[in-house]
């Protein structure tokens, strides 16, 4: 059973309970997954930003958009219009496979990995997370290591509020630390 079929089968009937919500469209749901990347101070070396490419097509299987600066900033160098980023949105199919990669797959792999501080998410229900080494994800191989660099995860869902989210995302299968409370 995929992801997305084990969200509508068992999760969703499971929430409606839990939620007390009377319709299955006011159930949450992912609407979608953006992968980003910052290139800092490594923006004008093209061969680090190919690699940043091409991991990112390895990890999500889609062509990262390139995303320019909108302000110049002297401090750091950066002219408007300069490519500084890259970033990938998943929707559908492929958002409900990296998903439970993520989960299953990749969580695991993260070195000193103690579980997603619920505070990550917001009071409009999305989750981001931050991932320090893209090593993490088994589609890179040790030959592709030149610079590690981290990457942001932002899960945007349909969600009210934290509670709702945190309800989501724990169905989904994140691991969450645990409340000291």
């Amino acid at each position: 059973m995929t992801y997305k079929e084990n969200y509508y089968k068992k999760i969703l009937p499971k929430l409606k309970k839990d939620l007390e919500l009377k319709n299955n469209y006011l159930v949450p749901r992912l609407k979608k997954v953006v992968i980003n990347v910052g290139f800092g101070k490594h923006f004008q070396e093209k061969d680090f930003v190919a690699n940043i490419e091409n991991a990112l097509m390895k990890i999500t299987g889609q062509k990262p958009k390139m995303n320019p600066a909108k302000k110049s900033v002297s401090a750091f160098k950066i002219r408007e219009g300069n490519i500084i980023a890259a970033s990938v949105t998943l929707r559908g199919k492929r958002m409900y496979d990296f998903v439970e990669k993520l989960v299953h797959i990749t969580f695991p792999r993260v070195r000193d990995f103690r579980g997603i501080d619920p505070k990550n998410i917001d009071k409009t229900g999305n989750l981001t997370i931050g991932i320090k080494e893209h090593v993490a994800f088994a589609e890179i191989a040790s030959e592709d290591l030149d610079k590690i660099f981290g990457l942001e995860i932002s899960l945007d869902s349909t969600a009210k509020n934290k509670q709702e989210a945190l309800a989501l995302f724990k169905e989904l299968g994140f691991p969450f630390k645990k409340s000291n409370n």
